[in-house]
């Protein structure tokens, strides 16, 4: 194992990466901005470096800043948490030449796979089901429009490197295709650096599942059971939960099975996720692989028992895993929350400003991974996650009357700041996330539902 992992990310996740390598006895270095100063995974790192001011692309975002941090401070191998380096091939590729470890998928993984495109076509090929699309990346509006005339109304403009959610539109109508694709072009652009687009079926009304999976580089692959992740505002998740509610147990193998098996076809390794749009009868059609650790893995932690960051760690040492598949025994029920700095009565417009009244919940099976403070200032140059809230319990009922209790206690509060704690508990009174009949439209209902 590793004796100094460089941790190149920020907030919640830097910190709940760095509480692993502590449990292991790895030292930990932080890279930070200078807008993070001083916060909680800079404070609880063996060593902090600081590789730049504010702006993601002169901190986070500069590669050789962080390996140079990396080098300088003696780290073995660097982990990129989720966003920011952590599917950038070029620089897993850096990270091999310099001699660290990227704890990620090989770099040619990160090539076929981080680019969407790639990743529908190298899963089609291994026989996993996709929706009708493009084909690959479409050249210039001409050649979008005659794609969309084969794949039909509605449909998604999708950047090619796209993730979190960003990097998309939905269009209804063909009268609509050019400025959606104008502005989908431009935001790649200025995001990602890569204006490529495709175009893809649009689902209206689907459940956005994905499974766990985690392979190392002696031939194993295994997976932990699927996610429901169809609680989502601008398609990005607020609420993520497993097992998947109402599905029976052959679907959600079949499902598990179709992940493994792409997993093996593409030459997996590390930790991983696959998604998919599915029907309420079982069917699923894959859409795209996350090629790092996701924001949503604390479900999974709960109910597999397993240390996701280890076996990250684990594989990226080159040690095998460190059970099998046989070993898996997937046990009740858990729900995260997430808690964003976004305004829901705006759009869910970012709303940053400085914490001065916080109160986490606690008590049995609550976990809060987060990074808030008394006296945060949070910035507005990030991702607008401030902590995540994850309970435990024997099935889903009980599952979401503990995270209404662990809810109530939750307050996070100061002068510009708003949060979507007050939003969240709305979510699990809803006939329809109570009863698990939810699917990707649920929040754009409610607020149809709450418009006066």
């Amino acid at each position: 194992m590793f004796g100094t992992v460089l941790i190149a990310n920020r907030g919640e996740i830097a910190l709940r990466v760095a509480r692993t390598c502590r449990e292991l006895g790895i030292r930990t270095v932080v890279v930070h901005s200078a807008a993070d100063e001083g916060t909680a995974p800079v404070r609880f790192a063996d060593q902090a470096v600081r590789i730049g001011p504010a702006p993601a692309g002169r901190s986070y975002l500069n590669a050789a800043a962080v390996l140079q941090a990396a080098l300088q401070t003696g780290a073995e191998a660097i982990h990129p948490g989720y966003g920011f380096l952590s599917e950038n091939p070029d620089f897993a590729q850096m990270c091999e030449e310099a001699g660290l470890a990227f704890v990620g998928p090989p770099a040619g993984v990160l090539a076929r796979l981080g680019d969407k495109a790639g990743a529908l076509r190298a899963v089609a090929e291994a026989g996993l089901p996709v929706l009708p699309w493009s084909g690959g990346p479409v050249d210039g509006l001409a050649e979008a429009r005659a794609a969309a005339a084969g794949i039909g109304y509605p449909l998604i403009v999708k950047a090619v490197a796209g993730g979190g959610g960003r990097g998309m539109a939905v269009v209804r109508d063909a009268r609509d295709l050019p400025g959606a694709y104008a502005r989908v072009r431009g935001t790649a652009a200025a995001v990602f650096g890569d204006d490529r687009l495709y175009l893809e079926r649009y689902v209206e009304a689907a459940r956005h599942v994905e499974v766990q999976v985690l392979a190392d580089r002696h031939g194993a692959v295994v997976h932990l059971g699927a996610r429901d992740c169809s609680v989502q505002r601008r398609h990005q998740k607020l609420v993520e939960e497993s097992p998947v509610p109402g599905w029976r147990p052959e679907a959600t193998e079949r499902l598990c099975e179709a992940a493994v098996s792409a997993a093996r076809a593409t030459g997996y390794a590390g930790a991983g996720t696959f998604e998919f749009l599915a029907g309420p009868d079982g069917t699923f059609a894959f859409i795209e692989a996350n090629c790092r650790i996701q924001v949503e893995h604390p479900v999974t932690e709960m109910v597999a028992g397993v240390d996701i960051v280890a076996e990250q760690l684990r594989v990226a040492a080159g040690l095998k895993l460190s059970f099998g598949q046989d070993d898996v025994r997937l046990r009740g029920a858990a729900i995260e929350c997430r808690v964003n700095a976004e305004d829901p009565d705006r759009g869910f417009l970012p709303s940053p400003g400085r914490v001065e009244r916080l109160a986490l919940p606690g008590g049995p099976f609550v976990r809060v991974d987060g990074y808030l403070e008394h006296g945060l200032d949070v910035p507005a140059a990030y991702d607008p996650l401030l902590a995540k809230v994850v309970v435990w319990a024997h099935d889903r009922a009980a599952a979401i009357a503990r995270m209404r209790r662990a809810l109530s206690e939750l307050t996070v509060e100061g002068p510009g700041l708003r949060t979507t704690a007050g939003f969240l508990p709305r979510v699990l009174t809803h006939p329809l996330f109570e009863s698990g009949g939810h699917d990707t439209t649920l929040v754009d209902r409610m607020t149809r539902e709450e418009t006066p």
